[in-house]
């Protein structure tokens, strides 16, 4: 949750140079997590927030060091059924998960979880570049 929320901070503060703020939201909130886990199961604490408030067009993506969160399954899930784009990002193959990601990104990093987010930490800073070179090709144009 950490990483996501720092990926969301990156793109709505700032990352390397100012700029527009972009949309984005860490599903962090604890009041949600604590409602939804207690009543409907710790499983759809992310799907019913893309349930809420995930709009055609909009993009969720998901973090599963294990590749097996099924969470993580039913956000996919619900996200796809919004016609939401869906991007994974896991710590191992899961075909089940990747069926239901417009890109799946996969870090085998052994048996360790914390390997698996070191490499994760990288792939989230080279996606908040490539978001930025898209949107704001002017903060990454060099000096003559």
């Amino acid at each position: 949750m950490c990483d996501a929320m720092h990926f969301a901070e990156e793109l709505t503060g700032r990352y390397r140079q100012d700029r527009a703020a972009l949309a984005a939201a860490a599903i962090s909130d604890p009041g949600h997590i604590s409602c939804v886990g207690n009543d409907l199961g710790y499983e759809y604490v992310f799907s019913r927030y893309i349930e809420a408030h995930g709009r055609e067009g909009d993009c969720l993506l998901a973090l599963s060091t294990s590749g097996t969160s099924k969470n993580v399954l039913v956000a996919a899930s619900a996200a796809k059924s919004l016609n939401l784009n869906v991007i994974i990002l896991s710590g191992r193959r899961n075909p089940e998960l990747e069926a239901l990601s417009d890109v799946y990104i996969y870090t085998p990093a052994g048996s360790f979880a914390d390997r698996v987010q070191e490499l994760h930490i990288k792939v989230l800073h080279i996606l908040i570049e490539l978001i930025e070179r898209h949107f704001f090709p002017e903060n990454y144009q060099r000096n003559a």
